[in-house]
């Protein structure tokens, strides 16, 4: 894991739930996993314009804070699943929240993508 320069704020609320969530593909993850177990490999299929680096580096970072679980099967071949924890669980409500979000903000951002576009043009 990364060892921090400056000391982690434990006292704001938003910092934490920033740190556990914060990252382009854990939401996704905790979302998908909603749906039941999965390998790694059905994750890096599911989220295939992500690299597997950042997947996985993801996973490791939702399980050393208790969102996700980790179970290696010891059989030949060896396999290994993901699922959301009883804590996991909890983040789903505020994640459909930010998908009600982002749904009630794409019309705002394709006119501001389209906006962009336009002035690349010129």
């Amino acid at each position: 894991m990364y060892k921090r320069k400056i000391p982690f704020d434990i006292e704001c609320g938003i910092k934490i739930t920033m740190e556990v969530m914060g990252g382009k593909w854990k939401s996704c993850i905790i979302q998908e996993l909603d749906n039941g177990p999965k390998r790694p490999s059905e994750l890096h299929r599911f989220f295939d314009e992500a690299s597997p680096r950042v997947i996985d580096q993801q996973l490791k970072e939702l399980e050393y804070y208790g969102i996700i679980s980790k179970v290696i099967y010891p059989k030949v071949p060896p396999h290994t699943e993901y699922s959301l924890t009883e804590t996991g669980k909890t983040l789903l409500p505020i994640i459909e929240q930010l998908e009600l979000w982002g749904d009630y903000f794409r019309p705002e951002m394709i006119k501001r993508l389209d906006n962009e576009k336009e002035s690349e043009v010129y």
